[in-house]
């Protein structure tokens, strides 16, 4: 969850939603967001909102406590019951993110996911995802996990070079996201990801390359691999300015999303979206597309953002801030904005182009639709899928895909 909020309207203390958030709620998927803001030590590179036990103590007092977190987040599903009322859907996915939600304790994790099976359901092979830090898993602890409900898991593994590792003030072993993977498979779970980083200051293609063949040598059936983006106000951005490493280049992030894509497509991996690669459908992150398609969703924990039938809101960001609205009674939302008809026209455009489907030719605008004929022209956009109605990024198309984007929004 990004560190800073936007601006919005106040939400009613009640949290309730505009009726019209709810209409035709039946036929669209729901997930939930579930936020563990903790982190043993911060990475250089993070800007999400997360809080070290340092940067907490006195702040928050017993509320922001991490032993009394997981009945904080439970008060929140159940908040959530409220405002939702009658609606009859059961959850579609749920994930657990971060921060590091493996600093919990396995059961508290577990807890948090009876919440909402207890409150609302989960659907047949429901997807349940937690993040992991490698370090701070064990067999025992996954198999805890496994026998609660947990059936994915994304360990972040950012790279296999210790250099590399150390510019992004990793604090991990080489190797053990590795192990993990195997660990996970033999405590039952059906889809495991890992998370890396590429274009780290003085990381060179050979270290990529290497960080690839590890990552597909632990056998994991999803792998997304992001771009290094240097946030002001990150400890990275600082070095950088100082002078103390190269700031990243554009040029280089372009040829190791080359590389990725050439070393994950040869081990039987395809993308469909433009930072994650998968086995099959069957391994995709049902979370995320569930994101890009612009479905529903719960966000719960501090600086969690939500979004229901159009309408976007944002919980308060303070840990402690959060819990105390919860234990007077009140929902912890920050600020929300509805969102017009144009401004859902845009972010599917923005959202779907990045899909291996692509976006329906249909919800351009003339300017847009101009703008996608000429990206087709120029090879950015598949010619096949174009005469069918979608734009479909190419592969030189993934690699501009922002500039792409702009263009068809339009």
């Amino acid at each position: 969850m990004p560190s800073v909020l936007p601006d919005g309207e106040p939400l009613p203390e009640s949290g309730a939603l505009p009726a019209s958030a709810l209409e035709g709620a039946a036929g669209r998927p729901l997930g939930f967001y579930l936020h563990v803001p903790y982190c043993a030590t911060r990475c250089g590179y993070c800007d999400f909102n997360t809080y070290t036990a340092t940067e907490l103590r006195g702040s928050g007092g017993v509320l922001a406590s991490r032993d009394n977190y997981a009945e904080t987040l439970a008060d929140e599903i159940r908040l959530a019951r409220k405002v939702l009322g009658d609606d009859p859907r059961s959850v579609d996915t749920v994930f657990v993110g971060g921060g590091t939600p493996t600093l919990l304790d396995a059961g508290h994790l577990v807890r948090m996911l009876d919440a909402v099976r207890q409150e609302f359901g989960l659907a047949d092979g429901a997807e349940i995802t937690t993040e992991a830090n490698p370090e701070s898993v064990d067999p025992a602890y996954l198999e805890q996990l496994r026998a609660g409900g947990f059936n994915r898991i994304s360990f972040g593994m950012q790279s296999a070079r210790q250099h590399v590792l150390k510019v992004l003030d990793r604090t991990h072993t080489p190797g053990r996201p590795e192990a993990c993977v195997g660990e996970a498979r033999a405590a039952g779970f059906d889809h495991v990801n890992l998370d890396l980083i590429y274009g780290t200051p003085g990381e060179s293609d050979e270290d990529w390359r290497a960080s690839l063949d590890a990552a597909l040598g632990a056998g994991p059936d999803h792998v997304s691999a992001y771009a290094l983006i240097v946030e002001e106000g990150t400890r990275l951005a600082r070095r950088i300015r100082r002078g103390e490493v190269p700031m990243t280049d554009d040029d280089v992030h372009a040829d190791r999303y080359l590389i990725a894509e050439e070393m994950l497509g040869g081990a039987g991996f395809e993308w469909y979206e433009v930072s994650n690669w998968a086995t099959g459908e069957a391994a995709r992150c049902l979370h995320n597309e569930l994101y890009w398609r612009g479905a529903d969703w719960w966000g719960a924990g501090p600086g969690a953002h939500s979004h229901v039938g159009g309408v976007r809101w944002w919980n308060v960001k303070h840990p402690g801030a959060y819990a105390a609205a919860l234990a007077q009674g009140r929902t912890p939302g920050a600020g929300r904005e509805v969102l017009g008809d144009e401004d859902r026209r845009v972010e599917r455009v923005l959202l779907e182009l990045r899909l291996r489907e692509g976006c329906p030719l249909d919800v351009l605008r003339p300017a847009g639709l101009a703008a996608s004929r000429r990206a087709l022209a120029d090879g950015l956009l598949e010619a096949g899928p174009y005469a069918a109605g979608r734009a479909v990024l190419t592969l030189r198309g993934r690699l501009l895909a922002d500039a792409v984007v702009r263009d068809l929004v339009d």
